[in-house]
């Protein structure tokens, strides 16, 4: 075995096999976990992917945010253990692979077109079974609330006397 054989190895034990496709140009939320003391939480931070780098066990990512006007980047590990959670909030239209131009930018200049098209799908635990025998159900409670609706409305303008004119005196 050579030399970057045992790298390329060792380095496959450190990967992070679950984390989402996505590129430069899309908007992400990176949940971190957070120590302080003893007690562990969750922090989220929300922008837009300007660049990634490196390859392997040590590629990185920049997220920007500018934000009540004051502009944030930050540089995150790909594979960290300290990343919880990566959500792909919408899915940006770029041709370069590097967005540094947005950095001092705010209002319209710091928007990207979108992708349209583009379908992210959320994890559901139950069963499709369940979904098809619950719609049915919504929608004869659509129409039950529709026809109440209705009966209410000419029950209003049955109730509702009318003005009599008042005449001068």
């Amino acid at each position: 075995m050579s030399r970057n054989q045992l790298v390329e190895d060792f380095e496959t034990a450190f990967l992070v096999k679950k984390r989402p496709e996505f590129k430069v140009g899309d908007t992400i939320k990176v949940h971190l976990r957070i120590i302080e003391g003893e007690k562990e939480r969750v922090q989220v931070f929300t922008g837009l992917v300007i660049a990634r780098k490196g390859k392997g066990a040590s590629e990185t990512f920049s997220v920007y945010r500018n934000a009540y006007g004051c502009s944030m980047e930050r540089v995150f590990l790909l594979n960290s253990t300290r990343i919880a959670k990566i959500e792909v909030v919408r899915s940006g239209k770029t041709s370069k692979s590097k967005l540094y131009f947005i950095r001092g930018e705010t209002g319209k200049k710091a928007k990207l077109k979108e992708k349209m098209g583009v379908i992210f799908e959320e994890e559901t635990n139950a069963p499709s079974e369940e979904l098809v025998l619950e719609s049915p159900a919504v929608e004869n409670n659509e129409s039950e609330k529709e026809t109440a609706k209705e009966e209410a409305a000419a029950e209003v303008k049955k109730e509702k006397p009318k003005k009599s004119k008042k005449t001068k005196e």
